[in-house]
């Protein structure tokens, strides 16, 4: 493989992780780092690398001639100056380099395992202590492995064993992928399961954080916007994104559990000609928790962080006069993490999304995908790319998927026949670019994000204990309009989202005990497009952005009213807020435009709609492809709107909806 950066690549990139640790003591050496970015772009690839090599080519002209040959006090101030405080949009992208620096610093992996890295440098010099060697007392879940739940190997194919047909092909197989094969596969229907990704068992998986994020997401979790204002996370492995994320079950609309101010989702849908029965599709979210075991979060496995936020929360309502937020409600997430109070629970190491090296994850490489191969002979085809589908013409004159145009992972085509159908669960984003492929009308269009950006919180030495000790999130707070989520990361992640520069940034992970966080989740409805196979997304300014100011301007003031001595908001210029200030004016003032946070999703949603009208959407009320006799779409795409909370729960709903209650292609 050749290298992925230049010498004049490599030799510019030392001089900006020198100059951005000016001031900042580093326990590992510039090289060092600059060969954990090279070994990360290296496992990426593809187009992340072309883009960043053209980043770096303009950061070095921004920067100005010489930059590496001038003192790290001055390459640190054209930084401050060109970069930390420009209000240019394209300034502002490049920008974001510094996360990928600070990542690939406190992501720092020495080789071996766990023993190896018990005196990593990087993670003393935080006060952080890997699962393997943290101290649990009575009543605490040792951190180890549960064995029994893992795809057999035996039934995953590669070029050889690949048969030249099958009944139905599933594109995908993550929540809506794997949930689908197996309702199709247990209707005695051959099944051949394609997933993109690498097939990524949990005895695979380690804390190399730097490692699993380059092999589990989609573009090395660097997947963004094509003005990059967001970044996108997604799984790219067998299990999709229920591999590497935190395992968050909320339904639309659950009584006791959602803001009675919130929109009714499924009315909202049947309103604009995407019906749902009500009944059934909470039946069908009930088949998923059986399964998964989905269940309360216990407490002891968020201890520090969860109460922060809940907590914090009680004192902020009490004192407010806003009856929404008097109404609003505070609870634990239910997740797919258990099922809880067994031996078998999470074990809270702190790592949900670099994947559960410990099999205690209910993902779908955990149950519907083991399910689907040893009891109904499915089988699993990791590293290969469903290219489009083949069409034949029906009886009725509807287009009928006769084969699936298959890319190996060598590079070489393969045309797989299916004798009944096609069910396609590639994800928001991938499902829509296979489907336009295909020469499907309408796909992409009106995609929703939940928008999530974070805010860190300063605690008093000794109040609260070490959130890295635990779930990584476990409470939330429905305002109505929009969430507040607890979360924390283990280093590389914190260190990506932790806002700041300089010295100022590493002080901040110093204080990696110290810390608690949380943030925001608002609902961006169909404000994005799938175009020329990237997502265009632009929030709103008068809709938009003064709720993502209202709702970062709440979750500040909760973390100081639960003690909170001074809080980092996630804006690229790393502000500070403190107690005194008018909290409200500063978020006016910070957030212009959306490239002055640090914004996300890991819930894309919706671009090939359910509507009964073919003009409005792509899939009709039972998720079937409009014109086509046996193609079905069971992901996210095809939430007609956005659905405003996590979606894992719902994807599997919808897939349930599509596939069990009837044989979806008679």
């Amino acid at each position: 493989m050749a290298a992925p950066f230049n010498f004049g690549q490599l030799t510019f990139l030392k001089a900006l992780t020198e100059a951005l640790f000016h001031g900042a003591e580093m326990k590992i050496t510039a090289d060092q780092v600059v060969a954990n970015i090279a070994t990360l772009f290296g496992k990426v690839g593809g187009t992340k690398l072309d883009e960043i090599r053209l980043s770096l080519t303009g950061t070095e002209i921004v920067l100005g001639p010489m930059f590496a040959e001038a003192s790290v006090a001055t390459r640190a101030e054209r930084i401050r100056n060109r970069l930390q405080n420009s209000q240019i949009d394209l300034f502002q992208d490049m920008a974001r380099l510094r996360g990928i620096i600070y990542a690939c610093y406190y992501g720092h992996w020495m080789p071996g395992d766990q023993d190896a890295n018990a005196n990593n440098p990087v993670h003393k010099q935080i006060g952080f202590t890997l699962p393997k060697h943290r101290v649990r007392g009575p009543g605490e879940l040792a951190i180890t492995r549960v064995d029994g739940r893992e795809i057999d190997d035996a039934h995953i194919l590669d070029a050889a064993t690949l048969a030249d047909e099958y009944d139905v092909v599933v594109v995908g197989s993550g929540a809506g992928g794997a949930v689908a094969a197996y309702h199709v596969a247990a209707r005695g229907y051959k099944v051949l399961i394609v997933e993109a990704g690498p097939f990524y068992p949990s005895p695979r998986i380690d804390h190399h954080e730097l490692d699993m994020v380059a092999n589990l997401f989609k573009h090395g979790a660097l997947q963004t916007s094509t003005d990059r204002d967001f970044v996108v996370f997604q799984g790219r492995c067998v299990g999709g994104s229920s591999t590497i994320n935190n395992g968050i079950c909320l339904r639309v609309n659950e009584p006791g559990r959602t803001h009675p101010d919130a929109v009714d989702i499924l009315a909202k849908w049947a309103s604009i000609g995407a019906p749902v029965d009500k009944a059934a599709f909470h039946a069908s979210y009930d088949a998923i928790a059986a399964r998964l075991g989905i269940g309360m979060a216990e407490p002891r496995s968020g201890r520090h962080n969860g109460p922060h936020l809940t907590n914090g929360w009680r004192a902020y309502a009490a004192a407010s006069t806003e009856p929404g937020e008097k109404r609003a409600v505070a609870d634990w997430f239910a997740k797919n993490f258990g099922p809880p109070n067994t031996p078998n629970a999470c074990a809270y190491c702190g790592y949900c999304n670099a994947g559960c090296p410990y099999g205690r994850r209910m993902g779908m490489a955990q149950t519907y995908l083991p399910d689907a191969c040893r009891d109904h002979d499915a089988r699993i085809l990791p590293g290969t790319k469903a290219e489009r589908i083949v069409w034949q013409t029906s009886i009725d004159g509807r287009r009928e998927a006769e084969a699936v145009k298959l890319i190996l992972p060598d590079g070489s085509e393969r045309l797989v026949r299916t004798r009944v159908g096609v069910v396609v669960a590639a994800g928001t984003i991938a499902s829509s670019k296979f489907l336009d492929r295909s020469d499907i009308g309408g796909t992409g269009y009106q995609v929703s994000l939940n928008i999530a950006s974070p805010v860190v919180a300063l605690m008093p030495p000794g109040v609260g204990g070490n959130a890295w000790d635990e779930d990584q999130m476990t409470s939330y707070v429905d305002c109505g309009d929009f969430l507040l989520e607890s979360h924390f990361q283990p280093p590389m992640a914190m260190a990506s989202l932790m806002p700041g520069w300089f010295a100022d940034h590493a002080a901040r992970m110093k204080n990696f005990g110290r810390v608690h966080s949380a943030g925001i989740l608002f609902p961006a409805d169909r404000r994005g497009q799938v175009k020329d196979g990237k997502l265009r997304f632009k929030l709103d300014n008068d809709e938009d952005l003064p709720l993502l100011r209202r709702a970062m301007a709440t979750l500040t003031k909760v973390h100081f009213a639960a003690g909170a001595l001074e809080c980092y908001p996630a804006l690229t210029k790393g502000q500070v807020v403190t107690p005194g200030m008018d909290i409200d004016d500063f978020f006016e003032d910070a957030i212009r435009e959306a490239d002055d946070a640090t914004l996300s999703s890991s819930h894309p949603h919706g671009g090939n709609a359910i509507n009964e009208d073919p003009q409005y959407g792509v899939v009709d009320p039972e998720c079937r492809v409009h014109g086509t006799t046996n193609v079905l779409v069971t992901d996210a795409s095809v939430f007609p709107t956005c659905i405003r909370v996590n979606a894992q729960w719902t994807t599997m709903a919808m897939a349930h909806y599509a596939t069990a209650r009837s044989d979806p292609f008679r």
